[in-house]
């Protein structure tokens, strides 16, 4: 089911109209539906948690110095924000059994 290791959108809508037995168009809706309710709640800075899945949380990053890797140049590296993914519990013993 997964092309070169990642589940794409098409995979998700397609799994989604096998086990609803909805039609693909309805599918890719509410994909669509759903990722555009999460992009939307981050860029307002809010988590998102997921029971027995995760949480996604915007985090702010301080500004810090770092390294051009190509020229070895000291740069400074912006403040800016950050989306981490935290793993359920439940999530972790599963992706490590």
């Amino acid at each position: 089911m997964h092309d070169n290791n990642n589940l794409t959108r098409k995979e998700l809508t397609e799994a989604l109209a096998t086990q609803l037995g909805f039609s693909q168009s309805n599918c890719s809706q509410m994909v669509d539906s759903f990722l555009d309710s999460m992009k939307q709640s981050m860029v307002e800075g809010r988590s998102i948690k997921l029971v027995h899945f995760g949480t996604f949380t915007v985090r702010d990053k301080s500004p810090r110095r770092g390294r051009n890797p190509r020229t070895g140049d000291t740069i400074t590296i912006k403040k800016r924000q950050a989306i981490s993914f935290r793993p359920s519990k439940k999530l972790r013993e599963l992706v490590n059994s």
